[in-house]
């Protein structure tokens, strides 16, 4: 419900929209991930993918919003639906708050919608669940559906967005004026030649994170790369939650998914660090998996390398605990600039 702490009635995440001037990779993509190709819109060349309580949006049409921002970024997140009790009242309020309005002749699609992070759109969608679903009333079902194996991943853990240095505070400020957001994490982070700063938000109904990162020092840290690559801030990665992440990355085997390396040694005080992971240790070290925790419970999680444009995906899994992987992020920056190094960035 709408309140003082939740002033647009935020609900979650209904989609994420993808616009790529190359629409054979990004599928694959989709595809190695488990993603089913279900439905197309009625009007528009927008497709339609699912798993579970994740639901993409790939935008094919060649104008109009989707187009523009593909052509400016390159493969890119150009919009995402997110969950309101009322979407015309969560319109009205969000302008009240500081947002700018999208008017209809700037966007793809009949959504009351704001502009967000590097002027992509977040649509708000008050349809889902026992109300309906966009998807039965705007899309048809593919003659054809491509439907892929299920790969275990169930929602959309945490989205991270990258910003230009000074502009960190700026953006928290728009999240948490805007739509009630509650700053939960900070962090300043350095590796051997890079460092950033980041927040962490966590969004009112307590459904899904924002971390937002700006770089520091020298301008070939990894957010400064990303920022240089997408012309702007964006979305840097998404993070699919899996109840059972060794299972998930063993369906992805023989994919063209690649994941971060880590140092051999990072397992030598992983499991000396955080007590009580009951996965088998050996697969989590063949997977090059993460692990972080505290007394209460513990995270498994792996990057992936990037895999449209700068933008990567994270898969998390949580055996309860709300972090971030803090503890992991010594070792995933030196992979990250390893990374870098193998690029010929730093």
């Amino acid at each position: 419900m709408n309140n003082q702490q939740n002033p647009l009635g935020l609900q979650g995440i209904e989609f994420t929209e993808y616009a790529t001037p190359d629409i054979s990779f990004m599928d694959n993509v989709f595809s190695d991930f488990g993603f089913s190709r279900l439905k197309r819109h009625k009007e528009k060349t927008i497709d339609y993918y699912n798993q579970n309580d994740i639901h993409f949006l790939l935008n094919r049409d060649p104008s109009g919003f989707a187009a523009e921002f593909s052509r400016k970024h390159g493969p890119s997140i150009c919009s995402m639906g997110w969950r309101v009790e009322n979407a015309e009242k969560a319109l009205e309020a969000a302008i009240e708050r500081g947002a700018r309005s999208a008017q209809d002749s700037n966007k793809d699609l009949p959504y009351p919608a704001i502009y967000g992070i590097g002027d992509s759109l977040i649509y708000l969608i008050d349809k889902f669940g026992d109300k309906g679903s966009i998807y039965q009333d705007d899309f048809i079902d593919l003659i054809h559906p491509e439907i892929r194996e299920n790969k275990g991943f169930i929602a959309i853990d945490h989205l991270t967005n990258n910003v230009h240095k000074g502009t960190l505070q700026q953006w928290a400020d728009f999240y948490k004026d805007v739509f009630g957001f509650t700053e939960v994490r900070y962090f300043d982070i350095r590796g051997k030649k890079t460092a950033l700063l980041s927040y962490a938000l966590r969004s009112p109904d307590g459904s899904f994170c924002i971390p937002i990162n700006e770089g520091k020092d020298d301008n070939n840290n990894q957010i400064d790369e990303y920022l240089d690559e997408y012309k702007g801030p964006g979305v840097q990665h998404l993070a699919f939650l899996s109840n059972d992440i060794l299972a998930s990355l063993d369906k992805m085997k023989g994919s063209n998914i690649e994941t971060l390396d880590i140092d051999d040694d990072y397992y030598e005080e992983a499991f000396q660090r955080v007590k009580g992971v009951r996965e088998d240790k050996q697969r989590i070290q063949e997977h090059q998996v993460l692990v972080d925790g505290d007394d209460d419970g513990y995270l498994l999680q792996i990057f992936t390398r990037n895999l449209f444009g700068p933008i990567f995906i994270e898969i998390i899994q949580r055996a309860n605990h709300k972090g971030f992987g803090e503890g992991n992020f010594g070792a995933l920056f030196k992979s990250i600039e390893r990374d870098q190094e193998r690029r010929g960035v730093i």
